[in-house]
């Protein structure tokens, strides 16, 4: 991974460079300044970098539209889709002033005056949440650590879908326990999620973006919308695979 040495007190930039493989002079690198001190825990982690790659392939989708990160922390990924011209908030728990200064930090490394970051608690119905403008695509990556918070997140993305019925949740996660699901979730919120292959947009490799994430971890990416009529509830079976992505979650990050 590139780094630019600068420090500023105890956050030192970290750079990521993204590229093109069809077209090698087409590139953009994010500086996400990280804090040293492992006891806040932010710095960017393993599904950040898949996510941010899925963006990156996608980066011409991302123009003019209303992206919101949940569980930002350093923001990587909504920091490059801002990049790309999106429209981008921010959002870490409300309880959290540390990774929300944080993700203001990241913003103000890469230039980005209008990127609003807020707090918002997963699960609930806040003014912040409320007065939110209609949201196009959320994302969040490894926000699925702990299967308390599984229904909060996708709690706080079915109020979004009142808004924008059409929003799409762009996610990863990392495998930690193959005995957690999202199956009975999703159909309790009339949801359905697709498994997108992570050699379908580059990210298959275990050195992205210049770093050495994901390494050897095993990351997924899969997509969360509002189910319609004609979709079949999530079943998480082999015969299913569009949903196998929803069989397991990541737990905490620990490893």
């Amino acid at each position: 991974m590139e780094e630019s040495g600068e420090q500023a007190g105890s956050a030192a930039c970290r750079v990521f460079t993204f590229k093109d493989a069809k077209s090698p002079e087409e590139s953009l690198s994010v500086c996400i300044p990280e804090v040293l001190d492992p006891q806040y825990g932010m710095y960017v982690w393993p599904c950040a970098v898949v996510l941010a790659q899925y963006l990156w392939f996608h980066r011409d989708q991302l123009r003019g539209r209303a992206v919101l990160e949940l569980g930002a922390g350093v923001g990587l990924p909504g920091v490059l889709a801002a990049r790309c011209g999106a429209r981008v908030s921010l959002s870490d728990g409300s309880d959290r002033p540390r990774c929300l200064e944080n993700g203001r930090r990241s913003c103000a490394a890469n230039g980005l005056r209008d990127v609003g970051v807020l707090g918002l608690s997963w699960g609930d119905v806040t003014p912040e949440l409320l007065l939110l403008p209609p949201q196009d695509v959320v994302l969040g990556s490894d926000v699925f650590y702990d299967p308390e918070d599984f229904e909060d997140v996708l709690v706080t993305f079915v109020c979004l879908l009142r808004k924008n019925p059409e929003a799409q949740f762009w996610t990863t996660y990392q495998v930690r326990s193959s005995d957690w699901s999202l199956e009975a979730l999703l159909h309790r919120w009339r949801l359905c999620c697709v498994s997108v292959p992570l050699a379908d947009f580059g990210a298959d490799g275990c050195e992205l973006a210049g770093s050495a994430l994901p390494g050897s971890h095993t990351v997924h990416m899969m997509i969360i919308s509002r189910r319609s009529e004609v979709d079949p509830p999530a079943q998480g079976s082999p015969s299913a695979p569009r949903h196998a992505a929803c069989r397991s979650a990541a737990q905490g990050k620990t490893d």
